[in-house]
């Protein structure tokens, strides 16, 4: 049995319940002092950030850290379909090219959770990545609307290698320029 990301074997099919088991056994290793590493990151990487975008960012952020890890944990859902193993394979590489790049035990952290979570958020459940009423630059806000995720930053994001757009379910905001 496959107990980590890094053994799945992406050239078989791969249900959304089995990435689901794997998630799972990797969520249980993520303790509060993980959390609280990832976070301290945070703060460090918001520093030129104002204020009260800043202060918005962290909190949300380790806020959704700590739901997400617990609900990967405690999902009982039967999921519906496969994933895409060249997408969740293109993922991974971007996610652990950021983990090897970490320069910090805080940062590794982030990457390490950021990883579960956004695999549980866009292969699993098939919801943005980002946490709902996340604010970007411009006071702009990740909106749900007749079940469709308005992202005001996909179209610009979505080329940046290291950005996570291009595996998000979420659409651009046709209300933002």
């Amino acid at each position: 049995m496959v107990k980590k990301l890094d053994e799945i074997d992406l050239n078989q099919a791969l249900s959304k319940n089995d990435l689901l088991k794997v998630l799972k056994k990797e969520a249980r290793s993520i303790y509060i002092q993980d959390i609280m590493k990832a976070s301290h990151f945070l703060r460090e990487d918001a520093t030129f950030m104002p204020p009260r975008e800043r202060d918005e960012y962290i909190a949300r952020f380790t806020r959704a850290f700590f739901t997400r890890i617990k609900d990967i944990k405690d999902d009982q859902s039967s999921y519906q379909g496969e994933v895409n193993p060249t997408k969740l394979s293109e993922f991974l590489e971007v996610q652990d090219e950021q983990a090897l790049n970490s320069s910090t035990d805080d940062e590794r952290c982030f990457h390490l959770i950021a990883r579960l979570v956004s695999a549980y958020t866009a292969f699993v459940r098939e919801e943005s990545i980002h946490p709902m009423g996340t604010r970007f630059p411009g006071g702009f806000t990740l909106r749900l609307v007749g079940g469709v995720y308005l992202c005001p930053v996909k179209d610009k994001q979505k080329e940046t290698p290291s950005a996570l757009c291009r595996f998000c379910v979420s659409v651009q905001d046709k209300s933002v320029d």
